[in-house]
């Protein structure tokens, strides 16, 4: 690869994960082939399509394992080549061209080539596709072939984020005309196959004999089994049942764990932003000052020892410290129950007239659940009344994620690089901010690294500012294993269970 200073800015900007070994994998170790591993996994996936669903749980199954783009995210958050084997950016930052890798083959047999690159490509800049995020691909005028194994592409404008854009989940590549087929049943072009889906209960993969790293993988399957309960997963962890809880292991469980058996507990980073989002779109969240009662109500340092046993870090903005260009805001809104219950009385609600809200929680995840119990029992304490809906994960998309029928929620962003997200009024928070948008775009448009971090900790103050939602930390990447599974992953750059170079030591 041939970087230029533009594509260094673009590559630099994202994360910042400490190079502590992104595996747990020893120098020493000769990895093993053969073998199958089973790992949990909290939820079950809407779709298996990341081009058609935000769902972080369809990255984490099939990233690179099974889905591919032209570039990826490594262990370290580094971008990294994928199915293009080089690529280079102009010096204007407007032209990007990939250099495809020969001989590579989608796992129904046909070949992976230029016009599957171009289909996906321009289906993704097409808003009305229905792909996930088009706005990631808006800057684009064009994508063509040039030549047999060469794909160019060119902006209308600079994007600092556009090669980050490509390295997302949104941005693998399908057979060209088979989109449809692929939220049930997908193809790609990675070091394992999609084999079946069973409603309810697992997701099976095994090795790609065809993978063009002929090196990899080790493993001749996986599967991962849906536990959403933290207990039920430490049951089937202790009894052989599973190999691995693949995230969300429990504090309390972790513990355990390191006190005795053969296994190996991981508290890594992650880009996972704890967030309480409110409604910004309507009464009571449409008033600043109702929002900022919430702030001063909330006590994410009592939150973080309660509900994680210390574990994770207090943030106070859409970034995590893992991100490069983070500004920590955590100071910003400190507990303070009597300015919170004034800033409640000058919105007009009092102990005559309470403030009542309900809070809608996503019953699969504990440590939304947990928040969620945490925050509501510190809203009643000022004076809001607080009623908790669980609702099944499903639910929740359709309820809160694609309807905005919600006062608040609480979930985890996963994704990496993601404040553009209040760059669009119609997003579930209904943040509707000219003036961010405006800050946005001045950020994409940056050549100059130290200008567009200023831009950056400048977009995390203004939501912090505008008291958007209440962001409670950073949530640890916490996982366990066996001691014979290596190579496992320690951090989590993006939502994936990259599985390509995990084996079983004998």
């Amino acid at each position: 690869m041939t970087p230029t200073r533009r594509m260094a800015l673009g590559a630099s900007l994202m994360l910042v994960l400490a190079a502590s070994g992104a595996s747990a994998q020893s120098s020493a170790d000769q990895p093993n082939r053969g073998g199958r591993l089973t790992v949990s996994v909290s939820a079950e996936p809407p779709m298996l399509d990341p081009t058609s669903s935000t769902s972080a749980e369809i990255s984490r199954l099939l990233y690179d394992n099974v889905l591919q783009g032209l570039v990826k995210l490594g262990p370290d958050g580094k971008i990294e080549p994928s199915l293009a084997s080089r690529y280079q950016v102009s010096a204007d930052g407007k032209t990007y061209t990939f250099t495809l890798r020969p001989g590579v083959k989608f796992h129904d047999g046909s070949a992976f080539g230029t016009d599957d690159v171009v289909a996906a490509l321009k289906r993704a800049m097409d808003p009305k596709s229905g792909h996930t995020h088009p706005e990631y691909y808006a800057d684009m005028a064009s994508v063509a072939a040039s030549g047999p194994n060469t794909v160019v592409i060119k902006l209308a404008r600079p994007n600092a984020d556009f090669l980050f854009n490509l390295a997302r989940a949104d941005s693998v590549i399908m057979p060209a005309g088979k989109t449809d087929a692929m939220k049930s049943a997908p193809i790609g072009t990675g070091p394992f196959k999609f084999v079946s889906w069973q409603r309810g209960s697992a997701i099976t993969l095994e090795r790609n004999p065809a993978y063009y790293n002929k090196a990899l993988p080790y493993l001749d399957g996986v599967t991962f089994r849906f536990i959403s309960d933290p207990n039920a997963q430490l049951a089937a962890l202790r009894s052989g049942d599973i190999d691995v809880i693949g995230y969300g292991l429990a504090p309390e469980n972790a513990l355990t764990l390191k006190q005795g058996g053969d296994f190996n507990v991981i508290v890594g980073n992650s880009t996972n932003k704890v967030t309480v989002s409110m409604n910004n779109g309507r009464a009571p969240f449409n008033d600043i000052r109702v929002r900022k009662a919430v702030q001063y109500a909330v006590d994410k340092n009592a939150i973080l020892q309660g509900v994680m046993l210390g574990n994770g870090t207090v943030i106070g903005s859409h970034r995590t410290p893992v991100e490069s260009c983070y500004y920590d805001l955590s100071g910003l809104y400190k507990p303070n129950p009597q300015l919170s219950r004034s800033l409640l009385q000058q919105a007009g609600y009092t102990a005559q007239k309470p403030l009542k809200i309900t809070l809608t929680l996503p019953s699969q995840y504990d440590y939304a659940v947990r928040t969620g119990q945490a925050v509501a029992a510190q809203l009643n304490k000022v004076g809001i009344q607080t009623e908790i809906k669980l609702v099944d994960f499903s639910t929740w998309l359709k309820q809160v994620f694609q309807g905005g029928d919600y006062d608040m929620s609480v979930i985890g962003h996963a994704e990496p690089n993601d404040i553009g997200i209040y760059a669009n009024k119609s997003y579930y928070f209904h943040y509707d901010s000219p003036q961010f948008r405006q800050q946005f775009d001045s950020y994409l448009r940056s050549t100059n690294r130290s200008a567009a971090c200023l831009t950056m900790r400048a977009l995390q103050k203004r939501l912090a500012d505008d008291a958007v939602n209440v962001w409670v930390q950073e949530l640890p990447y916490m996982a366990a294993l066996k001691s014979r599974v290596v190579g496992w992953w320690t951090d989590q750059p993006l939502p994936s269970l990259n599985v390509t170079q995990v084996y079983l030591r004998k």
